[in-house]
């Protein structure tokens, strides 16, 4: 996934600030410098699925230390995040700082994003299978209200949250610099809040239901596709901070908006996707 600004130029190996950086000469003209981080990452969000499965372990078959799925989730988190801020440190940062705003066309980045997001798509589809697969058999035969007020609140939020969005594109592309660092910034702060309406909910169903992801098959189901949605939007919130800050700086341009267009894309698919669950997840439940 790729949104940092376009530049024709890529660093040579000599100017690499001594990371040591695969295939350099190499690299497709126009992607950038090639790094390791986006490798670590990966490696990070494996270790969290390793974790999550050493945790069902522990706690369902008692084949392993009640410990080890909490060290490795841990562990994998913080090597998810290492990774995560070398990757965006070196494609929003480095690169601007040593090479400012040229200019080239994105169509290349977007087309990279578009795959990226079908990849997603095909990730969240198998989600949507297992969750089909166990509706039509065994069904937990008490579950809490989940279309709650709390639900709905949080859905207006993330659909509103792409309007703004939307609106804060245009209007760098119209060249009106204020108004989209003023939408932008919006936009965060809408994402943030439905970050926290969605911890709150599953701290009303753990805690006060008693719905956890141990609660059947739908349980797992529920928790699994929620849960992988959340860190995708936590992640776009990470990338709307970002384009938030760079906008304050003036990085970008009725010209220069790469970065903005595929953030936007990314944050769109979110919202689509969260509908789409609430659809499924929240309203299918509680149909017998």
């Amino acid at each position: 996934m790729t949104v940092a600004d376009d530049s024709d130029d890529h660093l040579p190996a000599e100017d690499s600030g001594g990371h040591h950086l695969p295939a350099v000469e190499d690299w497709p003209r126009g992607f950038g410098e090639a790094s390791w981080w986006p490798f670590v990452a990966a490696l990070g969000v494996g270790g969290i699925y390793l974790g999550a499965a050493l945790f069902v372990m522990g706690h369902s078959y008692d084949v392993i230390g009640p410990l080890a799925g909490p060290g490795t989730l841990v562990a994998s988190t913080g090597l998810f995040l290492l990774g995560l801020y070398g990757w965006l440190y070196h494609g929003f940062v480095a690169g601007f700082l040593k090479h400012g705003t040229q200019g080239r066309s994105g169509e290349s980045l977007r087309l990279g994003m578009l795959l990226f997001l079908g990849s997603e798509i095909a990730t969240f589809g198998a989600g949507f299978v297992y969750y089909f697969f166990i509706r039509s058999g065994s069904w937990a035969p008490e579950l809490p209200n989940l279309l709650s007020s709390l639900v709905l609140t949080n859905t207006v939020i993330l659909i509103v949250s792409s309007f703004t969005l939307h609106f804060a594109h245009v209007a760098l592309r119209k060249g009106n610099q204020q108004r989209f660092v003023r939408l932008a910034g919006v936009t965060l702060l809408l994402g943030l809040i439905f970050i926290g309406g969605q911890v709150l909910e599953y701290y009303e169903f753990i805690i006060h239901e008693g719905f956890d992801l141990f609660t059947g098959a739908f349980g797992s189901a529920f928790y699994g596709l929620t849960g992988l949605h959340g860190l995708h939007v936590t992640l776009g919130g990470v990338l709307l901070a970002i384009v938030f800050f760079r906008g304050r700086m003036g990085h970008y341009s009725a010209e220069q908006h790469t970065s903005v267009s595929t953030v936007s894309m990314y944050w769109h698919f979110v919202d689509v996707v969260w509908v789409f669950l609430v659809v499924v997840l929240y309203v299918g439940a509680s149909v017998a």
